[in-house]
């Protein structure tokens, strides 16, 4: 069986998972721990970040190959068109989605995580005591951005990134309102990107994740909850109602993570 090694709330991460679903491939899901069980997949990649797909012997990171190494030897539900136009536009819209709607995307998650507490500790794992929840929740936000200023999640950073995200799902919107997928008439991998990268402005309503139910539809305040948006977001969810598989129809392996063990 395939194993993917992820952080469940990674949006690359989710990526894989859909593509994966829409394939049809059994996998079974592996979560890195943050820090330590990322030395292990060092040891294992040449690298410590997710998502990893082991396939037998082959190991395969980063997200887009991973999508490039799964249509090639998986080709029964391609998502990467040979035509030459459909083709261009499919990859061009996919690299355009890692480096917007991925790392813009995780910026202005983590500037809201700073500005409102009770988003804060509800995306803590569920394993952390309440009494530290309170006191992460209790922490000024405007202490965590200057924090974060260094990092590159600084007010200045999150509110330009919070601008081109409107502007983004804005066009979006625009391009999916005639049109059942961003390139030609099926699936293809620009929309199974921007669909799988879109849970960090707001996760998905169904059963998907292994996530607090509260999170559940919840997502970054003035993207997730503005109504000019929702066209996207329903196109987003049909396209998961329609291919991306519930917890609770996997296999065994394929639902809850688990966890990395460290020798």
């Amino acid at each position: 069986m395939l194993e993917l090694y992820q952080f469940e709330i990674s949006q690359y991460s989710e990526k894989v998972r859909l593509i994966l679903d829409y394939k049809g491939l059994e996998y079974r899901k592996i979560e890195v721990t943050p820090g330590i069980g990322q030395l292990e997949l060092y040891k294992m990649s040449g690298q410590r970040q997710v998502p990893v797909l082991k396939d037998g012997d082959t190991i395969i990171a980063d997200s887009t190959e991973i999508a490039f190494y799964l249509d090639r030897k998986y080709p029964e539900k391609p998502i990467i068109p040979t035509d030459p136009l459909l083709r261009g536009q499919c990859l061009l819209i996919e690299e355009w989605a890692d480096e917007s709607i991925g790392v813009k995307g995780r910026i202005a998650f983590v500037g809201a995580l700073n500005q409102n507490p009770n988003f804060r500790t509800s995306m803590l794992p569920k394993e952390v005591p309440d009494f530290l929840k309170t006191i992460l929740g209790a922490v000024p936000g405007d202490l965590l951005s200057i924090l974060g200023t260094g990092a590159g999640f600084g007010p200045d950073a999150v509110k330009e990134a919070n601008k081109a995200l409107k502007q983004d799902l804005e066009a979006l919107s625009l391009i999916l309102q005639h049109r059942s997928y961003l390139v030609g008439d099926e699936p293809t991998l620009a929309d199974l990107a921007v669909a799988g990268l879109s849970i960090i402005l707001k996760q998905p309503g169904g059963d998907y994740l292994d996530i607090p139910n509260a999170l559940k539809g919840k997502g970054i305040p003035g993207l997730a909850d503005n109504t000019a948006y929702d066209s996207f977001f329903l196109w987003r969810d049909r396209l998961y109602m329609d291919y991306r598989k519930p917890l609770s129809s996997k296999g065994q392996g394929e639902g809850s993570p688990t966890t990395i063990d460290i020798e």
